[in-house]
C-alpha cells in the first residue's frame, strides 16, 4: 500500500484536472438543480466527481471513496473502512453559482479517524493547497513554486474568517467576547487554508457541515501547525459516527493563545 507522501502529488495532478472539468463548465451558461436538502448541484459537481473517482479508483484500488456526490453507504459498511478517500469534488457550490471563484476541490484521505493527506484545489484562483504526514503544508500558486505553508502567532489583533454563506450569530457572539477581533468573509475550504497559511487566526465553525467538507483542509492546517477541534477542544474526527455531519469545530492557527478561555467566556 502507497503512503501518503507518495500519493500526495499524484491527488494534487488529478484535484487539477477536476478543477479544469469546473472551470469548462463554469464558462457555460450553466444550468443549477436542486438536492432534496435544497442545496444547488450543477454539472460541474459531478463532472469533478467522475474525473476524480475514476482516478482515485486508478490510483488505489483497494481503498474505498466517499462523495458527497454519490450514495452514502450505510455506516456497518462504513466503520469497517480503516483507510479510505473523502472527496467534495466541488466544495462552496453556491459560490459556484454566484460565480464569486470562492469554490474548491477538495481530496483527502482517513487513516483510522485520521486526515493524513489532504488536496484543496481552487481553480479559479489556480491556487492549490496540499499536504500530507511527513510531507508538510504547501501552497501552489499556478505553476510557481511550492511555498511551505505555516500557522502564526495571535498578534494584536485576532484575525477571525467566517463562512460567507453560513455565518451565524453564534459567531458574532464569540468575536464580541474577543479583546479585539477583526473578521473576513470567505467561501468553501479556504477558510481552512486562510488558517494554514498565516492570514487568519481562527475559524471557527458553529453550523453544520459535512466530514467532506473539512477533511482535507484539516490536513492542510495541521501539517502547517494548526489545529482543528471540537468546541471542546477535542481533536475533529472521522467515520467515528453513523452521522457524516461534523460538530460545531474551530480551526485554530496558534495552539498557544487561550481560545478556550474566550470561547467558554
Amino acid at each position: 500500500m502507497l503512503e501518503a507522501i507518495e500519493l500526495l502529488h499524484p491527488v494534487v495532478r488529478l484535484a487539477r484536472e477536476a478543477g479544469q472539468r469546473i472551470l469548462d463548465i463554469y464558462a457555460t451558461d450553466f444550468e443549477v438543480a436542486h438536492k432534496e436538502d435544497d442545496s444547488p448541484l450543477t454539472k460541474a459537481d459531478m463532472a469533478a466527481h467522475n474525473c476524480i473517482v475514476d482516478g482515485l479508483k486508478q490510483l488505489t484500488p483497494e481503498l474505498p471513496i466517499l462523495s458527497e456526490e454519490d450514495g452514502l453507504p450505510d455506516y456497518a459498511t462504513r466503520k469497517a473502512w480503516e483507510r479510505y478517500w473523502i472527496v467534495d469534488p466541488l466544495d462552496g457550490t453556491k459560490e459556484f453559482v454566484q460565480r464569486n471563484g470562492d469554490f474548491t476541490v477538495n481530496i483527502a484521505l482517513i487513516d483510522h479517524g485520521h486526515v493524513i493527506l489532504g488536496v484543496v484545489f481552487a481553480p479559479v484562483h489556480d491556487t492549490c493547497y496540499f499536504a500530507a504526514q511527513g510531507a508538510g503544508s504547501w501552497k501552489q500558486v499556478t505553476n510557481g513554486p511550492y511555498e511551505s505553508l505555516n500557522t502564526v502567532r495571535v498578534g494584536e489583533a485576532q484575525r477571525i474568517v467566517a463562512s460567507r454563506n453560513h455565518r451565524g450569530e453564534e459567531v458574532d457572539k464569540l468575536m464580541a467576547r474577543l479583546p479585539n477581533a477583526s473578521d473576513i468573509s470567505v467561501g468553501s475550504s479556504l477558510k481552512l487554508c486562510m488558517v494554514a497559511e498565516g492570514k487568519a487566526d481562527l475559524y471557527p465553525r458553529l453550523g453544520p457541515t459535512s466530514e467532506w467538507d473539512t477533511a482535507a483542509g484539516q490536513c492542510v492546517v495541521e501539517q502547517a501547525g494548526g489545529l482543528v477541534t471540537t468546541t471542546d477542544f477535542a481533536p475533529l474526527m472521522y467515520n467515528s459516527k453513523e452521522s457524516i455531519l461534523n460538530p460545531h469545530f474551530l480551526v485554530i492557527g496558534d495552539p498557544t493563545f487561550d481560545w478556550q478561555k474566550y470561547f467558554n467566556d
